[in-house]
């Protein structure tokens, strides 16, 4: 019985988020799956608007593997030194996009494996490809994730992998593909880390968590 009304609650969870916003979008901006890979690679320890204040320039001139490498280090720098770890970030880049060149003729893969063959390409930043370009129902979990799986009890985990997976395990299949998109936005900007708007959440009712700002 207990766990037919947990099913029932994130049900219920989900069927809210998707009634608010059933289509929703990642905040990277890109062009194509490239500059997907480039924008998530760029986003580790970075917020998504100084990401994207950067790359708005720089994907103008470098939207394919090849104009990527024709920079250089020092030209990409110039475009990224606003982003944490620039230097360590733009090396990366580089050395994927000669792969992507040499091994992928030039095409972003879509296996999570092949991904994660590329240099400063995780786990995480792999399943943000799959999911936002090739729609595939992968769950990238980052702190936003993290803290509303656990606070929630949708999902809840020790560890990054252990979320991954409950997401996978408890989330109704229909609703897979959009919530990594829904949690993130929800974590981002309702249930914050340090003052949660629990008095205007749309699943406060159905939140475990035992903290409530109401």
């Amino acid at each position: 019985m207990e766990s037919h009304l947990e099913y029932r609650r994130v049900r219920e969870a989900f069927r809210r988020f998707k009634d608010r916003e059933a289509e929703p979008k990642g905040e990277l901006e890109h062009v194509n799956a490239f500059t997907l890979l480039v924008a998530v690679s760029l986003s580790a320890q970075a917020t998504d608007v100084g990401v994207n204040k950067a790359t708005r320039p720089l994907f103008e001139v470098a939207d394919t593997p090849e104009k990527m490498m024709d920079l250089g280090e020092e030209g990409l720098i110039g475009y990224i030194k606003s982003i944490g770890l620039y230097r360590n970030k733009a090396k990366n880049i580089l050395k994927l996009s000669r792969l992507l060149h040499e091994n992928f003729d030039g095409e972003v893969p879509s296996s999570r494996a092949a991904l994660e063959s590329l240099p400063g390409v995780g786990r995480k930043t792999a399943n943000v490809v799959l999911n936002m370009w090739f729609r595939h129902p992968a769950q990238a979990v980052d702190t936003h994730i993290f803290r509303v799986g656990n606070r929630t009890g949708f999902a809840p985990g020790k560890n990054v992998d252990q979320v991954e997976r409950g997401i996978e395990d408890r989330v109704p299949v229909e609703y897979q593909q959009h919530a990594h998109h829904w949690l993130i936005l929800h974590g981002r900007y309702v249930c914050k880390a340090r003052k949660p708007m629990c008095g205007t959440c749309i699943i406060e009712d159905l939140c475990q968590y035992g903290e409530k700002t109401i």
